[in-house]
């Protein structure tokens, strides 16, 4: 069976899941659990998702994330090297962490964020039923669960920065004591009912009614120009590098010439429009200004980080971002 397509555009919003190599751990302790968090908290910062809905387990991690810059591949790649890299370097060891891609479900987000963070928070029950039939419909699973968005659902107090709660709950009457009461009533009448999307999945990775599968089938999965573009992470057109150059130098005022060859801000920004909206390499990227690849894999880390701490810098990211995107 042909793997699906990964359909990306800006204000998606998706289900993430990924999966320790072979099912082994990707968390061994407290500290590894910490350590995801940050990590998924500079990725928030550092490519503009936003994190609707969480569940961490020993060897496998759910979000329920939407994408504004329609960024999903290039975000959780970061994500996934970032974390591998750390866990490595703390447990001594080398080697794959992350069992191949992880799996994303796109979904509709006005009709069925709500019933997918529901989902999600469930997960930890339903894990504990399929090693243990025994288990009863008891909900002290889901909310004893610690590594999860729920509490902060259901209590202000428990609340993590990161976490944009009030989308979700508008569908209960919205962030306010009587909404999280709705909202924790539900989850638990679902404990008791049983709740799953499953059947309603459509191609293997799009989540919605007829209209939204109809609409999210004709504009992006049309086509086998489309689907390779697609199948590479991007949800824009290819561009040509001389139209990215052209476009950079315009929004910051440089000269063409000096993006090439000038070692500053705006030539990693150039850098990083050319690596997402060309489809070039580092090394080719690197080849086009007489650079090695590992000065524009570093530039552009650099320039992640800058943005995720001045807003300047982050706006003006933003800015040309949005000039390539259709």
């Amino acid at each position: 069976m042909a793997r699906p397509l990964r359909i990306q555009y800006p204000g998606a919003v998706y289900h993430v899941s990924h999966y320790g190599y072979k099912r082994q751990n990707i968390f061994q302790n407290d500290s590894d659990y910490l350590e995801f968090l940050e990590i998924l908290a500079q990725t928030i910062s550092s490519y503009d998702i936003i994190i609707h809905s969480y569940v961490l387990f020993d060897n496998q991690f759910h979000l329920l994330l939407e994408t504004p810059l329609g960024n999903l591949s290039e975000s959780l790649r970061y994500l996934n090297i970032t974390y591998t890299a750390c866990f490595n370097r703390l447990h001594h060891r080398h080697g794959k962490l992350l069992h191949g891609r992880f799996k994303s479900l796109l979904i509709n987000k006005s009709a069925n964020l709500a019933r997918l963070s529901r989902v999600i928070h469930l997960l930890p029950l339903q894990l504990k039923r399929s090693k243990d039939r025994s288990v009863s419909t008891s909900h002290s699973y889901i909310f004893q669960h610690a590594w999860s968005s729920l509490q902060g659902y259901l209590e202000t107090d428990k609340r993590q920065f990161f976490v944009v709660y009030g989308d979700v709950l508008k569908v209960f009457g919205g962030d306010t004591a009587q909404g999280r009461e709705a909202y924790k009533t539900q989850i638990v009448q679902d404990t008791i009912n049983g709740f799953s999307v499953q059947d309603k999945i459509t191609d293997q990775s799009i989540f919605g009614d007829d209209i939204f599968v109809s609409w999210v089938r004709n504009r992006y999965l049309q086509g086998s120009e489309d689907k390779a573009v697609l199948a590479r992470g991007r949800v824009h057109h290819l561009r040509p590098s001389a139209e990215i150059l052209r476009g950079v130098a315009e929004e910051t005022g440089c000269q063409q010439d000096d993006l090439l060859h000038q070692a500053n801000l705006y030539r990693s920004l150039a850098m990083d429009m050319l690596y997402r909206f060309s489809g070039m390499k580092n090394a080719e990227i690197g080849d086009l200004m007489g650079i090695d690849f590992s000065t524009v894999s570093q530039a552009r880390k650099r320039l992640r980080e800058k943005a995720a701490t001045d807003q300047d810098i982050r706006a003006l990211r933003i800015r040309i971002e949005r000039r390539f995107q259709s």
